[in-house]
């Protein structure tokens, strides 16, 4: 009697019997799926290099000079390289405002893209005695204080096998690299200001006159940048604006602004890419349960003959709702496979292109989106098909075997 006969197998056996249908069907469902997927780890990872890059930066305001706001924006954001200065004497200023938690000044400095050097990267020197954004963070890799002469590198920056970097002609020791931001910090390599002047030193002495404004404006304590963490009780914004007020030639970067700007544009592509996925999921409802309704229709003397043989109405639903669910977990499975391989080998690309903060999340967050996806992907047949299937449940037999005669 057909009640001992497997269900699943009977509809593993039905799709296997028409492999041009099951194609269809496991292709609807792989597009499907790998728009979902893909669309959810865009979005989980832009979300995750905003946070990951809000929490490096660690500072509320960024002071640099006047007209330089843009370039700084862009150093932070995209990387590239720069450099800007101002009179040291304006550390003390800032730290003199009332508000004021933390101030800590840095000195920018561009390599040369020569035979002297790996690479062109951006050099920023901290001051160890002041500095509360950078050293924290060198502290999660290197539980040791950074001395003079080392360097420390950003997650995208290439090490020789010898852990040293070549700049200006001289090797220098790599005391530690530190952990990905999202932002245009991972092309950079930080030192300290002692270390800064012993490179430019180096420099002049080998006959590198690329960097006499650079010495010079060493010699007389200029700063690129100082980094402000406000009182708590204060608002950066009107910290800001009495920044501005009472310091000429100062432009005034404010975290808050730079990171809402951010969550805006990131917001409203993650929109986009939630409607995308909507429409696609209609559209592939749309169109399984025309290829089931079809399908189940040409079927009907198939269903009438596995009645005459046992088979309840029940029996004939979940055969058919068995067939829809292989369908979409083998579908499910292909769309997360190529989704995966068409998201995570290019994490680099996939930023630049954007030129958003764009970090791959941890694999425990990721594991909700593939059940999720998987799950959304198999309940996709069984839904488009569950009319087909009650409607050829409820045929008669008899008419059914009868038509066409």
């Amino acid at each position: 009697m057909m009640r001992n006969l497997n269900t699943g197998t009977l509809s593993l056996e039905n799709l296997s019997a028409r492999p041009v249908r099951t194609a269809c069907l496991v292709v609807v469902v792989g597009i499907l799926a790998f728009a979902l997927f893909g669309g959810s780890i865009l979005t989980l990872n832009l979300r995750q290099g905003l946070d990951t890059m809000t929490k490096r930066f660690g500072a509320d305001l960024m002071v640099v000079p006047a007209g330089a706001s843009g370039q700084a924006q862009v150093l932070l954001l995209r990387g590239g390289t720069n450099y800007f200065y101002f009179d040291g004497t304006i550390v003390d200023k800032i730290s003199g405002t009332n508000g004021i938690a933390s101030a800590s000044p840095q000195f920018f400095l561009t390599s040369l893209a020569e035979s002297c050097c790996d690479a062109m990267v951006q050099l920023i020197a901290y001051d160890p005695a002041t500095d509360f954004v950078v050293q924290p963070w060198i502290a999660e890799k290197h539980h040791e204080a950074v001395k003079d002469g080392q360097l420390v590198v950003g997650s995208r920056i290439a090490v020789r096998d010898d852990n040293t970097i070549r700049l200006i002609g001289n090797r220098y020791p790599v005391a530690a690299r530190l952990s990905q931001s999202a932002s245009g910090l991972d092309t950079s390599i930080f030192m300290t200001m002692n270390t800064m002047r012993l490179l430019v030193g180096r420099a002049r002495a080998e006959g590198y006159t690329n960097f006499a404004v650079q010495e010079k404006e060493m010699y007389r304590r200029a700063v690129s940048a100082v980094l402000v963490k406000s009182d708590p009780s204060v608002s950066p914004s009107l910290l800001a604006q009495t920044i501005r007020q009472e310091n000429e030639g100062v432009d005034v970067l404010v975290s808050q602004g730079i990171f809402s700007s951010l969550a805006a544009t990131l917001s409203g592509l993650v929109s986009y890419i939630h409607i995308f996925s909507a429409a696609l999921w209609i559209l592939a409802f749309i169109i399984l349960a025309a290829v089931f309704s079809g399908s189940i229709h040409e079927r009907k003397k198939e269903f009438a003959l596995l009645r005459i043989l046992g088979a309840t109405r029940k029996r004939l639903v979940a055969i058919v709702l068995g067939e829809s669910s292989l369908a979409g977990l083998a579908g499910g499975a292909a769309g997360i496979g190529l989704a995966s391989l068409a998201v995570f080998p290019f994490s680099t690309l996939i930023s630049e292109r954007l030129e958003l903060p764009y970090l791959d999340a941890p694999f425990l967050k990721i594991i909700p989106l593939v059940v999720g996806s998987l799950f959304l992907s198999i309940l996709a047949g069984p839904l488009a098909s569950l009319y087909a299937a009650l409607r050829i449940s409820g045929a008669e037999t008899y008419f059914t075997m009868r038509e066409g005669e």
